[in-house]
């Protein structure tokens, strides 16, 4: 059984008398320890693709099965739960809280679990310490790089240790260096810890190394392919 399995998506966005459809029957299947790229240029519907796998939209028509589960239909609360104990997220922008620390930062969705406080800390710190940054624990983010904020960020999606980590655009706010490092990590998490990863990107680089890519174009996916 796949861990994703999209049937025949619709995404259709109503702006006043027009109505913009982002999605056109997608149909999508992605296996548990996958890594995935899914591709395309801007308007292409692969940030609403991704709005729709992580559980932050709904599609307009079609079904969305996650671990055989129909989520399509959840209720709010129940996919905002399902959302936090499955679904691991990283964004170009990073989205860490300034006044927190990089371990407060890691631990907020075991907070949002309503873990105890001495439960949080020590899974949070150890998280950075895996990631190479248990020395930077008390760090703020204006006290970090880029490429440490990413990784804080990439520690805060596994601390609750989610089936899926999905990142968008990635390494879209790193150099190059940084962000071959930041990818590297990724290939790694999937490679020897088996994390299924999705990474959205308009990157054909970043695509070329995860080991399939689908892309997108007009709300189609006009490609699936294993990359060799």
């Amino acid at each position: 059984m796949s861990l994703i399995e999209l049937k025949d998506i619709v995404k259709i966005y109503h702006t006043g008398s027009t109505d913009l459809e982002a999605l056109k029957s997608i149909n999508l299947s992605i296996d548990q320890r996958e890594l995935v790229a899914i591709i395309g240029h801007s308007g292409s519907g692969k940030s609403t693709m991704m709005n729709i796998l992580g559980l932050l939209d709904r599609p307009t028509s079609g079904s969305y099965l996650f671990n055989g589960k129909e989520v399509a239909e959840l209720e709010d609360d129940e996919r905002a739960y399902m959302r936090n104990k499955t679904i691991g997220f990283v964004f170009q922008s990073f989205f860490l809280l300034p006044r927190l620390t990089a371990v407060q930062n890691v631990g907020l969705p075991l907070a949002y679990r309503g873990l105890p406080r001495s439960e949080i800390r020590p899974k949070a710190f150890a998280m950075l310490e895996k990631l190479g940054l248990g020395h930077l624990s008390h760090h703020k983010p204006n006290q970090l790089s880029g490429g440490e904020q990413q990784r804080v960020a990439i520690a805060r999606a596994l601390v609750g240790e989610p089936n899926i980590l999905l990142a968008d655009e990635p390494t879209g706010s790193l150099d190059t260096k940084t962000g071959d490092a930041v990818l590297n990590l990724f290939l790694d998490l999937n490679r020897k810890e088996q994390k299924t990863i999705i990474i959205i990107t308009h990157n054909n680089d970043i695509a070329a190394q995860c080991r399939r890519t689908v892309k997108l174009q007009d709300g189609n996916i006009i490609e699936d392919k294993i990359n060799e």
